[in-house]
């Protein structure tokens, strides 16, 4: 079976000037917890900090997941 749908929520914990590692986390955590990434930072949408959260989507119509930052909180 394949997964079709799907939501990812990942927090950036290490770049450089080309690669990110992000660790994504599950809800509710199983099989031991989170799984790490590393990506391209030229995939990422927004500038890479470390904390900054990340996430990943996909629909069953979709070929390839989208990726999108974390909205800036303006106070």
């Amino acid at each position: 079976m394949t997964l079709t749908s799907f939501v990812l929520v990942g927090t950036i914990i290490s770049f450089d000037d080309f690669l990110a590692t992000v660790e994504f986390q599950t809800n509710p955590p199983v099989n031991g917890g989170a799984s790490l990434a590393v990506m391209p930072v030229s995939a990422i949408p927004c500038k890479a900090v470390v904390g900054k959260k990340v996430y990943v989507v996909k629909y069953e119509e979709q070929d390839i997941p989208t990726i999108s930052c974390e909205k800036p909180v303006s106070y």
